[in-house]
């Protein structure tokens, strides 16, 4: 059995494995609001994540689950609010959060021309990192790198996001209907790599239309 640390070493157990702390790192976001027009989706949405936690967004189509994610993730301008987002004590701009935010999404877009691996090595460099945790991922995924993108199925297009948000190991997760279109292994699999994410100290932020059966879920925001 692992010995308990005291909170001082800097380490917490969890499923008896003992793993480092991701020190200093915050996602809050106060009052969001965003309209469409004549919609309005969201409106005074408020929220905070530390490490280690889970939040999850729940509600029904429509309901402003997408929108919030995107303008957590940097892709989206709320028209009244505040995101702060902070890594080691510095607060990030907008344009950094995007960067350093892992995003899985159904509308994200892959290059149908090319191959697993040759979409991952793209995105690597979009990054500014290497491919290889990437790779690793999409092999712990099952997913066989050297096929066409255009030739895969939803669900393993959904794997192949998957390696994507998680190839520049990112602190925060941003994780819009993460296991859309995924059979049971695929589901389990990728289950356990934001398991292993929060168990690292990474925060994380999911988004279902429904009341999603996880663990581990700290906080939620119902949308409905």
């Amino acid at each position: 059995m692992t010995p308990e640390l005291p909170k001082e070493a800097g380490v917490f157990a969890t499923r008896s494995v003992i793993v480092p702390l991701v020190p200093n790192t915050l996602l809050s976001f106060e009052n969001l609001r965003r309209r469409f027009g004549r919609l309005s989706v969201l409106e005074g949405v408020s929220g905070k994540v530390a490490p280690g936690d889970l939040l999850l967004v729940t509600g029904p189509n429509g309901s402003g689950k997408s929108t919030l994610l995107r303008c957590l993730a940097g892709l989206l301008s709320p028209d009244k609010g505040t995101i702060e987002y902070r890594e080691d004590d510095n607060v990030l701009d907008t344009n950094e959060r995007r960067r350093r935010a892992g995003y899985v999404a159904p509308d994200l877009a892959l290059y149908s021309e090319l191959t697993v691996a040759e979409n991952v090595e793209f995105f690597a460099r979009l990054r500014r990192t290497g491919p290889e945790r990437g790779l690793d991922v999409l092999r712990r995924l099952g997913l066989p790198t050297d096929r066409m993108a255009g030739a895969l199925s939803s669900g393993m297009r959904q794997r192949l996001r998957w390696g994507w948000a998680l190839l520049h190991r990112p602190r925060l997760l941003l994780l819009d209907e993460p296991f859309q279109n995924l059979d049971a292994p695929g589901e389990t699999a990728t289950r356990e790599l934001l398991y292993d994410h929060l168990d690292q100290g990474g925060l994380a932020v999911v988004a279902s239309p429904s009341t999603l059966e996880i663990e581990r879920v700290t906080c939620r925001i119902d949308l409905g």
